[in-house]
């Protein structure tokens, strides 16, 4: 494509809205535009982009045995009711009517339809196993829609589905789709890692997310410095010490002490003299419209998607300042596990278990206790893991030291089991004749999200760094000619040899000046850039730039081909990338 017939509007400041760095360089480089909160238009530039990184995916898909279908966009409530997800999903789901009045959705993702759809046709274990996926827009209602295409309303996503016979073999499928992930994302070029996670509102026995490694990630992950494990932290397990439990040991009777004005641990330890792992936080949550109490000790935080997992519940949410006072007889921050409301269970972090004579709230304003007893004073329901991890805490599977880095989710993996053909009456006939039900598996990658993903990772100054495989070309040429006619018809000569090589490329053939060019072809990042000026024809040279590297050397015009090919080669293989 020769850049003087091309639509990419750049821009020299970033856009006011842009908070990351990704939005920032996607806006200034003319690839994305924005319509509306949370929805862009994708421009040449970086509609390119987006293809490739959905070639890759869609041949691996293919690669490891999927088939590729295409779902509608819009969904009828009555298969999101037959699951319960149409109240459970909350206000992500764009919901409407049509003009008789009857429900619709705008697809987030598709359990429900594809369920449907294989309920009616799969009526034999001969049949199984299948694998099918889309890549497709999806559209979730974000409340705060926010960093570009990293957390946008509509967005590309590519969701497959396995159907298998039994666990053996849904498990056989989750692993395959496992490995695909990781060849997809290797091939992209992007440095990943694939953590344990929570199943969240897809539901299913277990689940893995893959992680782009990041600064500028929303999501920490924990991992170890000697083994192979990782996690996000929702899902990162505590181990607590083997310690004797000491909840019935004696210790004084609980006794009231005012503490006025005092809401938060740091005021109470201030005014007490105290350190923190020495009280207990209370903390009310309303689980699918039930209240519920968690314990944690006072220098820990708790993991709501633990207790929620425990609890086996699906929405929760901290419970409101009148709910508290409720429940609690006071205001907010002086609640107390002792003296609750007798239909309000209690669950309490593992930890809490291994010391006693604790500080609490007291159920009263302007009031706490101490010579608190878990054993003595209360009726815990169970003692669970239920805190965060931190960087000082053990590895839970070998008990060496952990690290915590940032990370971008840009993929996930779900082991479903039967939770969606169970509700939707999804079987087949076994060998001997008798129904089951299909055990299902899912598979999300957010193709859209790994544009912006790719950028994150690997950006300066000036602009972005594509990775070969998913740049929106590969090569730029650019010319210095000018009004130099032989300088110009040279590089459009190079330009028509690399497409011949089938060599991704652009031709800057503008008008503008060196350094504008220059400037626009680090902005959008092309990984190797050929300039081409009037000195360079003369010696029979043209200078070659490394874009991840920066660095610069020349190439023989003689032997161009075979030259720029050796150069490929060492480009891609510093992305660790094979041609």
């Amino acid at each position: 494509m020769k850049l003087s017939q091309y639509y990419a509007p750049t821009l020299k400041e970033d856009p006011a809205e842009a908070e990351v760095v990704s939005h920032k360089l996607l806006m200034r480089a003319g690839m994305i535009r924005k319509l509306t909160s949370g929805i862009y238009n994708y421009l040449p530039l970086g509609l390119r982009a987006l293809n490739k990184v959905a070639a890759i995916v869609r041949e691996e898909m293919n690669r490891a045995g999927a088939m590729e279908i295409l779902m509608p966009t819009v969904q009828p409530a009555d298969l999101w009711r037959e699951t319960g997800r149409w109240d459970y999903y909350g206000k992500e789901l764009l919901r409407f009517n049509d003009r008789h009045g009857r429900d619709y959705c705008l697809g987030p993702t598709h359990e429900e339809v594809i369920t449907d759809l294989v309920r009616g046709e799969i009526r034999s274990y001969k049949q199984l196993p299948v694998n099918l996926y889309q890549i497709q827009n999806k559209f979730r209602d974000e409340i705060r829609p926010r960093f570009g295409l990293m957390r946008g309303r509509e967005f590309l996503m590519k969701d497959a589905y396995s159907f298998d016979k039994d666990d053996e073999g849904a498990e056989k499928s989750y692993w395959n789709m496992f490995e695909a992930y990781k060849k997809a994302f290797s091939r992209i070029g992007l440095r990943f890692k694939p953590v344990q996670a929570d199943s969240g509102a897809i539901g299913g026995d277990f689940s893995h997310e893959f992680m782009v490694l990041a600064e500028t990630g929303e999501d920490t992950i924990a991992s170890c410095k000697s083994c192979d494990f990782a996690a996000n932290l929702e899902k990162a397990k505590v181990i607590t010490p083997e310690t004797t439990c000491r909840c019935d040991d004696e210790i004084p009777a609980l006794e009231d002490i005012a503490t006025p004005g005092k809401h938060t641990v740091e005021e109470v330890c201030e005014f007490l003299g105290v350190e923190p792992r020495k009280l207990v936080k209370t903390l009310l949550y309303i689980v699918d419209g039930n209240p519920v109490a968690a314990l944690v000790r006072g220098d820990r935080e708790l993991n709501d998607v633990k207790l929620r997992n425990l609890i086996g519940g699906n929405e929760i949410d901290f419970a409101d300042e009148a709910t508290v006072k409720k429940l609690t007889g006071a205001p907010v921050g002086f609640a107390g596990p002792h003296s609750l409301d007798k239909d309000v269970p209690i669950y309490a972090d593992a930890e809490l278990c291994h010391d006693t004579d604790w500080i609490a709230g007291g159920n009263k304003a302007d009031t706490h206790v101490k010579h608190l007893s878990l054993g003595r004073d209360c009726t815990i329901e169970k003692f669970a893991d239920l805190r965060m991890i931190e960087e000082t805490d053990l590895c839970p599977e070998c008990g060496q030291a952990i690290e915590f880095t940032k990370g971008i989710e840009v993929g996930h993996v779900f082991k479903l089991g039967t939770k969606y053909s169970e509700s939707m009456d999804a079987k087949f006939l076994d060998e001997n004749g008798k129904e089951k039900l299909l055990a299902m598996g899912c598979y999300g990658i957010g193709v859209s999200r790994i544009v912006a993903s790719a950028i994150e990772q690997n950006h300066d100054d000036n602009g972005c760094i594509f990775p070969p495989t998913i740049a929106p070309y590969e090569v730029a040429v650019i010319s210095l000619g000018g009004k130099d006619q032989a300088v110009n018809d040279k590089a459009e000569e190079l330009y028509n040899q690399l497409i011949s090589l089938g060599v991704d490329a652009a031709l800057d053939d503008r008008k503008d000046r060196p350094g504008v060019k220059f400037a626009e072809a680090d902005l959008v990042g092309y990984p190797m850039q050929l300039v081409l000026g009037g000195k360079g024809l003369k010696n029979g040279v043209i200078e070659c730039k490394n874009r991840k590297t920066g660095e610069k050397s020349e190439l023989p015009l003689d032997t161009f081909a075979e030259a720029f090919q050796q150069w490929r080669k060492q480009v891609w293989a510093d992305w660790n990338l094979k041609m």
